[in-house]
């Protein structure tokens, strides 16, 4: 049973001032820098260049390697990078092996141009795609092993920390990519984006100087609780070889976190939970995949969009996720997951009207707020409640695995919010009331689900 105390106002906030909140600030950053290359950079990078915006659309599906990073979670789990784990650590030793092969990537972009060498423009995205889905399992687990087991306050602040790192690292590197890429298209060159992702690349160092500041924990304790199940796999067998040996390792690195899942939670609650992780935020993602294309057509130049989608958006995330978080910690991660997905819903709308009624700076800032206020209540409520299901056995296994369902049903079903845009004709308004609509499936799985959650405050 996952319970969350309700404490006075003032003693709650002051969880924030926990020094290793900061720790995690800059987790949530590095987690979600790489969005910014391969979602709004990279869309707004294409349609620059006169591709379409099923084309756009479709690149998506690059995104779709977050759904399944689950996959080799547990090799991540367990295998230790030659010479980076030993001189940084087991975690940091991932993270920065992912780091550089972004950067790498980045370079790779900086000398390709999209209308020539398309599929070479996607495959480079998919690399990074797949460096940052990778990495985000070892930033996720080394987030939560920040936290004590029993400290549940603790971890849902750092639930809302995390969001607030995640979209500080979305955010600004946002407004950096866009203002960098608008000044240098002004300034007459001709591969502005092309040097602006040279740009972002010193981020990307930065970001692993402030990682050496971070400590690891928990990691022998981790290994000795792993090296048991282990034992018990290898009880089942009665010859020792080389190939029991290595099923006993199969089995304990991808059968064991599964098994354990099901096991704590119970099989029907189990279901439900990956179903409404699955769900959730689909509506959120469509509108997402297509907002800056949205925004492009209705007449904001890039520095419109920085301004009100990337700074406003990234204030307004900061302080409502700060206040989401505290109120998972007075009210429940059920309530505000209730709550996120009709403020999602709700904020949806506004979208249309904003369509509707075209361009106006006013009802721009207004979505914008009002759609990162959902954002960041649904993120916090998902993030807490994740975090606090998983077993420190399988850290960033069943992390990865219940993030990963999240993302599949965002990603895979949301590629194709640019075609269905298409079959509108080109109807923001339509577009944008259907998106509302799709958060309603996962609300009643929540609602059908909710008693046997059996959620309780402290």
């Amino acid at each position: 049973m996952l319970e969350i105390k309700k404490q006075s106002f003032s003693e709650t906030f002051s969880i924030y001032l926990d020094k290793r909140m900061l720790k995690i600030l800059l987790l949530g950053s590095i987690s979600g820098f790489p969005w910014v290359l391969i979602g709004s950079s990279l869309s707004l990078w294409l349609k620059e260049d006169g591709l379409s915006r099923s084309t756009i659309g479709w690149a998506g599906l690059i995104f779709g390697v977050y759904a399944f990073n689950y996959l080799w979670a547990p090799l991540v789990d367990r295998i230790q990078i030659p010479f980076l784990t030993k001189k940084v650590g087991h975690r940091r030793g991932w993270i920065i092996l992912m780091q550089l092969l972004i950067l790498v990537s980045l370079f790779l972009w900086s000398i390709i141009n999209p209308t020539e060498n398309l599929a070479l423009v996607i495959t480079v995205g998919l690399l990074i795609a797949i460096a940052s889905a990778t990495q985000d399992i070892t930033v996720d687990a080394l987030r939560i092993e920040q936290i004590a087991e029993h400290e549940g306050k603790s971890m849902a602040a750092g639930a809302a920390m995390a969001v607030v790192g995640w979209w500080s690292g979305y955010k600004l590197g946002g407004v950096l990519s866009l203002f960098a890429a608008e000044y240098l298209q002004k300034a007459g060159f001709e591969n502005y984006w092309q040097l602006t992702f040279l740009i972002l690349g010193v981020l990307v160092i930065l970001m692993n100087i402030g990682l050496m500041f971070i400590d690891e924990t928990g990691s022998s304790e981790r290994q000795s609780n792993q090296k048991e199940t282990d034992k018990l796999i290898s009880s089942k067998f009665k010859k020792k070889n080389l190939l029991t040996q290595f099923l006993t390792w199969i089995g304990g690195t991808i059968g064991g976190p599964i098994i354990s899942f099901f096991n704590k939670n119970g099989f029907s609650i189990a279901i439900g939970i990956l179903g409404f992780v699955f769900l959730f935020k689909v509506g959120e993602a469509f509108l997402g995949r297509m907002s800056i294309i949205f925004y492009k057509e209705i007449g904001f130049s890039k520095t419109d969009i920085a301004i009100y989608s990337k700074t406003l958006g990234w204030i307004t995330t900061v302080i409502f996720t700060l206040l989401g978080g505290l109120f998972v910690i007075r009210s429940g991660v059920l309530k505000a997951m209730f709550l996120a997905g009709i403020i999602m819903a709700t904020t949806n709308l506004l979208f249309s009207v904003l369509a509707w009624s075209g361009k106006s700076e006013l009802l721009f800032a207004i979505a914008v707020i009002f759609d990162d206020i959902a954002a960041a209540f649904a993120t916090v409520a998902f993030v807490a409640f994740i975090s606090l299901l998983v077993d420190r056995a399988y850290t960033a296994t069943q992390y990865a695995l219940l993030a990963s369902i999240g993302t599949a049903g965002r990603t895979t079903l949301a590629s194709s919010s640019g075609a269905l845009v298409d079959w509108l004709n080109g109807d923001w308004g339509t577009f944008f009331i259907l998106t509302a609509l799709m958060v309603i499936p996962s609300l009643i799985i929540l609602w059908i689900m909710k008693d046997k959650l059996k959620l309780s405050e402290k």
